[in-house]
């Protein structure tokens, strides 16, 4: 095993990555001297065909939408930015609505990063900078003037960097074992406004469950259940509802209980012998294709529906791995199965991780992860909030991310020393978060451009939806 160095002279590499990177060339956006259409073209290609005109009309709705959606974008911009040298498995996709509740195998409903896609090694500030960037563009977006969103910024930054210097006095154990649950925010909630909305999300949370989703999805037909086709968003791959081409509609239920055996059977080895045999005592239903989110929309997602000897459900979703748009920004070694590559991540940035996740190789070499469709999941309606209530959810998104990266890279003693006591880094991240809001802007304005003139074609859900309509 390699020396362990210690805590003084961790601090010494974290104060000395300041030579590198100082705190104030954060405030720089990076290589902004590209097609923002040529990026999201590249990344759209082996995506399904039919299903990308979706994906860019989502992306079309506002210019957070274009955001989520255009993570290669920025992961490019960031590219060209001076970093501290301090790298390891980050989200790279952490934006503010990629956080949310879930609950863990014990049942215990907590707060975290919840979107793993992107995942691969980068510097720590690339998640840091997306966050307080989604901050500033989703702030505008709801009309919110320029001073709150600055706190808003400010409050990421700073509770980043305090609950990074308490990671720092944290033993292994102690760290990798902390968790932020619901009822520590709500402990520490700064508002009443906030303890009233976690205490009304803990008990949505609750009504979240594979039992709640069965009658709203699937129907019931000579003693089967049947996921209910609803174009675009579900429909089953070789039915009449199909968006696949006929070389891409081979995910039907007797295809995954024929031909996909193997494939299934390989997602299986992945998990642990009890969740092997908790999987044994449920039966396959229906398999159908699940268009999800923003950025995954034209990937390969499906739902698999098993019952078990009591008639109750389970929800399985299967998500296509791409390689992350990291990795082709920030250099590292190569990845042997993207799959997995999510998986891992996932389990060392939570602080629990769902029971059944896993990963396996489907046909034509496209690579899959497996997780619950829905476990108590749930997401912030940030366009509802309040500034107070926004204020709040900017300081456990920051907390939440600290708690990830001193968990994942083991370098919380060196990120606290680099960041110091200070304001340097917290008013960089500020004036980096507004900068990249006026990026973003001008890129969503050549997008929509490009839509209007047919170079993108883009297509809205309900537009979709109306050609499967008699």
């Amino acid at each position: 095993m390699a020396e362990i160095e210690t805590l003084a002279r961790r601090r010494e590499i974290g104060r000395a990555a300041r030579e590198r990177a100082r705190r104030s060339q954060h405030a720089e956006i990076g290589d902004t001297d590209r097609d923002p259409v040529d990026l999201l073209k590249q990344n759209s290609a082996g995506r399904v065909s039919a299903l990308v005109p979706l994906r860019y009309g989502r992306m079309g709705v506002s210019p957070f939408t274009f955001y989520r959606g255009s993570a290669i974008i920025q992961a490019h911009d960031l590219g060209a930015t001076v970093n501290t040298g301090i790298a390891f498995p980050i989200c790279g996709d952490a934006h503010l609505s990629n956080f949310g509740g879930f609950a863990t195998p014990e049942r215990q409903l907590i707060f975290d990063l919840n979107d793993f896609d992107e995942v691969a090694p980068g510097p720590w500030e690339w998640d840091v900078k997306r966050l307080a960037a989604s901050f500033a563009i989703a702030g505008q977006h709801m009309g919110v003037s320029h001073g709150p969103i600055a706190d808003f910024v400010a409050t990421v930054a700073h509770e980043y960097r305090d609950r990074m210097h308490e990671y720092a006095e944290c033993s292994t154990l102690e760290l990798w074992h902390d968790i932020v649950t619901f009822e520590r925010m709500i402990d520490t909630a700064a508002t009443d406004e906030g303890r009233r909305l976690l205490l009304k999300t803990r008990e949505k949370a609750a009504t979240r469950t594979n039992e709640s989703m069965l009658s709203k999805m699937a129907v019931q037909k000579d003693g089967r259940w049947l996921l209910q086709d609803a174009p675009p968003a579900l429909f089953h791959p070789g039915g009449p509802n199909t968006l696949l081409g006929k070389e891409e509609a081979w995910t039907d239920t007797k295809a995954w209980e024929g031909k996909l055996a193997a494939a299934f059977d390989e997602y299986l080895r992945t998990l642990p012998a009890d969740r092997q045999a908790l999987i044994g005592q449920f039966q396959l239903q229906d398999v159908a294709f699940k268009v999800v989110g923003v950025g995954s929309v034209g990937t390969f997602c499906l739902v698999m529906l098993f019952v078990d000897g009591h008639g109750a459900p389970l929800f399985l979703q299967v998500k296509e791995a791409r390689e992350s748009v990291i990795a082709r920004y920030f250099r590292s070694e190569p990845i042997a199965h993207q799959g997995q590559r999510v998986v891992s991540g996932q389990r060392l940035l939570q602080a629990a991780s769902d029971a059944f996740l896993g990963w396996t190789t489907g046909p034509a070499g496209r690579e899959f992860y497996f997780r619950q469709l829905r476990d108590m999941k749930v997401s912030a309606e940030v366009e509802r909030m309040s500034n107070t209530l926004l204020q709040g959810y900017a300081r456990i998104c920051g907390w939440a991310l600290a708690r990830a990266h001193a968990k994942a890279g083991g370098k919380a003693v060196e990120i606290a020393a680099y960041l110091g006591n200070g304001e340097r880094f917290s008013d960089a991240l500020t004036e980096y978060a507004f900068a990249y809001a006026t990026q973003n802007n001008k890129d969503y304005d050549v997008f929509m451009r490009a839509c209007r003139s047919g170079k993108l074609e883009a297509r809205s859900d309900e537009d979709m939806a109306a050609d499967f309509r008699v």
